[in-house]
């Protein structure tokens, strides 16, 4: 009995042993890891499917840009709101840190920076220790850091304030569209890359390898409070520029002020800080936040409503007991008749049928796409995109973003879905603001099926 017990065990171990050995079939590369998908804090699921983009109703404005048309979009996550100025400050605050780091690491404290990975061994490049804290009350600490301050003449009433000059965030991408031309490819017989690449600022030069195509940007963080005034002539709006930002009273409020490099530049970061969570638990998947295209906007703020000119449905802009159903410029220029005199708590109006809030009214919204009049005769009609790296020197034509979703500023034609708007990429204004998107990977559900 105790023998059969013994074999009957070996033969376990080697039939468990043995289970993954080659057996000549074709099986697949084994011991993948298992996905799953969690939902993303914040996000609501926008799923795959078709729409009819373009207008639900006449075109007031005659603009002659947008014309109906059946697309299809893919599966992705979606803010639920637009990124308030508290989500907007965690990115600012980053960047201050780091920089502050890197200050005190070139000065000789060594304890903010690791030069060795986890067995000892060198890297290239030293990195930044986030876990020792910085200690402001240390007084090398603030010698060290004194030039992170507005200095002099510069100073109001004496007070130590933060120079938000220096909070400058170098990122970068991989621009793809040069990447996937023909001649960009890499030459198996020549064993080497034949075009040329463009950098950032439109320098042309030989493709060395693949990181010819991983371009470098540096973009100022800090949004433009001075839009509050810039933006309205003979009107007082300095308690808005001075403290909409920085004070707790508007944590929730939406993030303005802030340029469309300066959105690519905080889902790049968005990006990054997740990447780098996700590797410290040992998760090797990537995710990647980017601004939405036009096509997945509209999608989106449709909120599965067919021919509908807004997220609710349409086609008046109150409900049943003559509220306003969003943030913008009633009647003749009541701006208060919605309940707001400028921007609204994100969430203070009901969502769509998504889940998704304010897809109407109060802050417009960048998306990732170049604003052209052509755009829905030209692009495809899978997951339509047109994206330009606009340089430099671009005339202004080729620096314009489109903004969708209309502001607390505008008049109810641009709180339509459909409607089309730019700004340009370069601006900052007191009514756009943005939120992020994230492509759904593995299997989207959801699908009709034909019997």
């Amino acid at each position: 009995m105790k023998n059969f017990f013994f074999l009957s065990l070996m033969t376990v171990v080697i039939l468990t042993g043995c289970g993954r050995a080659p057996t000549g079939e074709l099986v697949g590369v084994q011991d993948r890891d298992t996905w799953f998908e969690p939902d993303p804090y914040g996000m609501v699921f926008v799923p795959q499917g078709s729409f009819v983009m373009g207008p639900s109703d006449e075109d007031v404005m005659w603009a002659n840009n947008a014309f109906n048309r059946t697309v299809s979009v893919d599966a992705f996550w979606m803010d639920e709101t637009e990124i308030t100025n508290n989500k907007y400050r965690q990115f600012v605050y980053h960047v201050r840190d780091s920089i502050m780091r890197r200050m005190l690491a070139d000065a000789g404290r060594t304890e903010y920076e690791i030069t060795e990975d986890e067995f000892g061994e060198p890297l290239d490049e030293p990195i930044l220790n986030w876990e020792e804290p910085i200690d402001m009350e240390d007084l090398e600490t603030n010698q060290i850091l004194e030039d992170m301050y507005y200095q002099g003449d510069e100073r109001f009433w004496g007070r130590k304030e933060l120079d938000t000059r220096k909070l400058n965030f170098e990122y970068f991408w991989v621009d793809y569209e040069q990447a996937a031309r023909s001649s960009n490819r890499y030459n198996f017989e020549t064993e080497e890359y034949d075009g040329v690449v463009y950098d950032q600022d439109g320098q042309e030069s030989p493709i060395e390898d693949r990181s010819s195509f991983v371009l470098r940007d540096v973009v100022n963080v800090y949004p433009d409070t001075l839009v509050w005034i810039h933006d309205f002539t003979y009107s007082y709006n300095e308690p808005m520029a001075n403290m909409y930002f920085w004070h707790p009273s508007y944590d929730d409020y939406p993030v303005v002020g802030v340029t469309w490099e300066q959105a690519k530049a905080f889902s790049i970061w968005r990006t990054q800080y997740l990447n780098e969570h996700l590797a410290r638990r040992g998760e090797g998947f990537v995710q990647n936040y980017r601004l939405p295209l036009e096509s997945e906007w509209e999608y989106a703020a449709r909120g599965g409503l067919e021919l509908s000119p807004y997220p609710w449905g349409g086609p008046y802009t109150r409900n049943y007991d003559g509220c306003f159903l969003a943030n913008f410029k009633p009647l003749r220029g009541n701006y208060t008749d919605d309940g707001w005199l400028y921007t609204a708590p994100v969430a203070s109006f009901e969502p769509n049928d998504y889940g998704l809030y304010d897809m109407a009214g109060n802050v417009a919204e960048w998306t990732e796409n170049a604003y052209d009049e052509s755009f829905y005769t030209v692009t495809h009609d899978l997951n339509p995109n047109y994206s330009y790296n606009a340089l430099p020197d671009d005339p202004p034509a080729l620096k314009r973003k489109v903004v969708r979703g209309g502001s607390w500023k505008d008049v109810a034609y641009y709180l339509q879905v459909s409607t089309r708007s730019y700004e340009y990429q370069d601006t900052a204004t007191s009514y756009v603001g943005f939120r992020n998107v994230r492509s759904y990977l593995g299997d989207k559900g959801g699908g009709t099926q034909w019997w």
